[in-house]
Formats: structure tokens, C-alpha cells, sequence
């Protein structure tokens, strides 16, 4: 069972953010949606929260209204094994207004932070010869979506 599980405040597009969420991650689904009752801070019936799972990670959303906001202090890193991997996520999560930013992070168009990011870039980075590691370092740095094939011709020189 999984002890610590990300807690997510939405200013009330919880059920969007959490559908886009679970369609695009395979192997992933809505666990329960609670919704507001009578007297409480909106409109009774509306989702007050939502537990979630994305690729077996539990994840709890609350639709609390605009007190609180995401920062990219914060983010989630999806680990990528091909570019096709990376792309589809890369996408999936800018689609509808969501902004590329550099080095393979991005916010969705919930404000949620995201490291679209390929097993590749780790090797990369971590190769034994600085020379190669550095030559990767320098080509991520001018990458919006990292480019596996971009790091490897990096890697060669």
C-alpha cells in the first residue's frame, strides 16, 4: 500500500483535469469522486474531491476554489523510455493551453507542472567520459521537448 500520496488543490476544473489526467496515462482510473453537500463553500452537488490512480500511483484532488495555486516549485516527473513515449505525453498535456517550457517541463492548462523526460537523458548526463556528459548537458540546455535522437548525436560529437 502506498504510504504518501501527491494531494492536488484545483480551483474547480477537478473533473477536466482529472479526466485528461486518466486518459492519458494507460493503466489508469478514477477511484472515488465525493461531492459537496448542502451549506458547504459550493454549490451543493458539485466534486469536492477525487481520488485517482495514474500507472498504479494513487493521486487525491480537492476542487478547494482559487486560494491556493500551482508553482513549478512543485512537479511530476514521467519517465519515458522512446521519443514516442515523450511525445505523446509532451502533447497530451499541452493540449488545450498548456505552455512548453525549457529542458522538458511544462505546465498543463491546469497550471500543473510536468517533466516529460527520457530514460535517454539520464544516461546521457551521467556518462562516464565528462566530455560526452557535458556535450549532452549543453544540448539539453537548448531543448524545449527533449529530442532522444538530439542527445545521441550529442553523445557522438
Amino acid at each position: 500500500m502506498q504510504s504518501i500520496t501527491p494531494f492536488l488543490w484545483f480551483d474547480d476544473r477537478i473533473e477536466q483535469a482529472v479526466s485528461m489526467y486518466v486518459d492519458l496515462f494507460p493503466a489508469s482510473r478514477i477511484v472515488r469522486t465525493s461531492r459537496y453537500g448542502p451549506g458547504a463553500p459550493h454549490p451543493a452537488g458539485t466534486v469536492m474531491s477525487m481520488t485517482f490512480e495514474l500507472r498504479g500511483q494513487e493521486f487525491m484532488a480537492l476542487n478547494g476554489g482559487p486560494l491556493y495555486q500551482f508553482t513549478p516549485a512543485v512537479s511530476f516527473l514521467i519517465k519515458c523510455e522512446t521519443q514516442e513515449e515523450v511525445d505523446r505525453y509532451w502533447e497530451g498535456l499541452l493540449a488545450g493551453g498548456g505552455e512548453a517550457q525549457p529542458c522538458g517541463w511544462l505546465r498543463d492548462r491546469f497550471g500543473l507542472s510536468w517533466q516529460v523526460i527520457p530514460n535517454a537523458l539520464g544516461r546521457a548526463l551521467g556518462d562516464p567520459d565528462p566530455a560526452r556528459a557535458g556535450r549532452a548537458m549543453q544540448a539539453m540546455l537548448q531543448m524545449t521537448k527533449i529530442e532522444i535522437a538530439a542527445l545521441e548525436r550529442a553523445l557522438a560529437g
